[in-house]
């Protein structure tokens, strides 16, 4: 197999200087699956669980999400945050793996900064939508980040739902998430058009704490985002449904040796590398 002198020079240079190129890198991929065929336990990978929300009334958007984060069986955060900042005029809620949701809105965030600072003008939330979408699909659904993306700008308000592997919706109200369905329950039953902001306000938590109560991977909190051209409110914990009742005056403490110790060992770091003696470090004068 021949290659052009172009070719060559450009692969030589890239791999000279071990070009890195942007986005999510899967690499690591060959080699899990090759642990896990071997008995090895791969780590889970921590999600979001979750209940996220977008309603559109009639001056704006309100977003809203439960604050619970999971990792298999166990919840992992009880108060995460999953409604992302993209904008000053977009917000944008993300279910599915957490790691995922944080760094794509992460990075379309940058990538709509630099767009407004190079237009001087305010971004459009169909100029996000059309970031993400082509950033989902480029992975195919590999990247598990499934959004909810609202807000204001000169066209009004507006909302968007993003699958993971980019395909989108326009919709006056949307739900995603393990709790989607309990949520959406709530959205077909009271949602109708014309809604005041309060009204809004109240249905989008209705539809949150429907998820919190019904389902086992959303929980503690709610939050909410309210979007006018006015400018964005975030409500963080608007609602704390379930609080801790009870707490041990003054905390716990435990003596030593209240955990037993099972066996000690010491192995001296010579004994794991060879060390090589070299000459002394040339120093400039």
């Amino acid at each position: 197999q021949t290659r052009s002198p172009a070719a060559m020079s450009t692969a030589s240079i890239a791999e000279a200087l071990g070009e890195q190129r942007g986005g999510f890198d899967f690499e690591l991929t060959k080699r899990n699956a090759l642990f896990e065929a071997g008995g090895m336990k791969v780590p889970r990978a921590t999600k979001t669980g979750t209940t996220i929300v977008g309603l559109c009334y009639k001056d704006g958007i309100v977003l809203g999400a439960d604050t619970r984060s999971t990792q298999g069986s166990t919840v992992a955060d009880k108060n995460c945050q999953k409604i992302h900042y993209i904008a000053d005029n977009i917000y944008c809620c993300g279910a599915g793996t957490a790691a995922d949701t944080e760094f794509t809105t992460a990075l379309i965030a940058s990538k709509i900064e630099l767009h407004r600072m190079s237009t001087g003008k305010q971004p459009r939330v169909v100029t996000a939508l059309t970031m993400l979408k082509r950033l989902l699909f480029r992975y195919q659904g590999h990247v598990g980040a499934a959004l909810i993306l609202g807000g204001v700008d000169c066209n009004g308000p507006s909302l968007y739902q993003v699958y993971p592997h980019g395909s989108t919706d326009y919709l006056p109200y949307v739900t995603m998430g393990s709790g989607s369905v309990n949520a959406m329950a709530m959205f077909e039953t009271e949602y109708r058009d014309g809604m005041t902001k309060e009204e809004a306000m109240a249905l989008v938590h209705k539809a949150v704490l429907s998820g919190i109560t019904n389902d086992l991977g959303s929980g503690s909190n709610v939050d909410l985002c309210v979007m006018t051209k006015e400018g964005t409110q975030m409500h963080r914990n608007y609602d704390t449904p379930n609080p801790r009742k009870f707490r041990y005056p003054g905390g716990f403490t435990y003596k030593r040796g209240t955990t037993p110790t099972l066996s000690t060992s010491f192995t001296p770091v010579r004994k794991l590398v060879d060390v090589i003696p070299g000459g002394a470090m040339e120093v400039d004068s």
